[in-house]
């Protein structure tokens, strides 16, 4: 295979065919113009729905750049509907007709930032606790996780609130640490963990929102397996790109919002 040429370039490869996409104006991100790229590929049809993208390592030589890079840019696009990714298997193109996204009230700026502040801790809080649980999990904790995932799916079927089940499952990860310092602050944040309860959101129609709450729970899911196979590594990975996901799909409703 023939290598790209890496993204400090002014154009960078789209094409499986060698085209090249034109960056406009200033340089941007090393992050920003992955996903440029793999979002034209994506619109040309040149990614097919379905199609499995390239691994991490394959697109790290492809591009030049680091893993972090391509991590970082498929979280955006699965922020934004674009991809899906499916642990051990690989990263998928979905239906981007059918891909929903929080959506805000124009108003509601402030409480968008002061979500955003508070994830921003809680990516360097959960993914080490994630990490911690994978070591110190027992049977018992294990159950009461599944149980909030499974309570959560049912509410998303029946149209009902999830920030409760959602809220159970991150502090059921807080307990199995082990470490009671986790437990008190993920107790003193409360239901401002989930962003959508700190938002005045603009309805959704129920089937796009129910798309969308099923892609969150596949996360936690992700996160939960890692931690019953004890892979500490693969659950901090996990939690670390549910909570980036999230943070994306916010900063993409305050965008679409201005």
């Amino acid at each position: 295979m023939t290598q790209s040429p890496d993204l400090h370039a002014d154009t960078l490869p789209a094409s499986s065919s060698g085209a090249s996409i034109a960056l406009p104006g200033a340089r941007r991100s090393l992050t920003a113009q992955l996903v440029d790229a793999l979002r034209a590929q994506i619109d040309a049809k040149e990614l097919k729905t379905g199609s499995r993208l390239a691994t991490e390592a394959e697109m790290v030589q492809r591009f030049g750049v680091s893993r972090t890079v391509v991590r970082e840019a498929l979280s955006r696009l699965q922020a934004a509907g674009l991809v899906e990714t499916r642990h051990g298997i690989g990263t998928f193109v979905c239906d981007a007709a059918t891909s929903p996204l929080l959506q805000l009230d124009p108003a509601d700026v402030a409480g968008s930032i002061d979500a955003l502040a508070i994830l921003e801790l809680r990516i360097s809080l959960e993914t080490e606790s994630a990490g911690l649980a994978a070591m110190r999990r027992d049977a018992a904790r294990l159950a009461t996780m599944r149980a909030a995932l499974a309570d959560f799916s049912l509410r998303v079927g029946a149209a009902a609130d999830t920030v409760s089940p959602d809220l159970r499952f991150h502090m059921e990860i807080a307990h199995a640490t082990g470490n009671r310092y986790f437990v008190e602050i993920m107790e003193h944040l409360g239901t401002r963990m989930i962003p959508r309860t700190r938002l005045t959101a603009t309805p959704i129609p129920r089937d796009q929102n129910a798309e969308y709450l099923t892609r969150v729970n596949r996360e936690h899911e992700q996160i939960a397996d890692a931690i019953e196979r004890g892979d500490a590594d693969s659950a901090r990975t996990a939690m670390r790109l549910h909570l980036i996901n999230s943070r994306e799909r916010l900063r993409r409703a305050q965008a679409s919002s201005e």
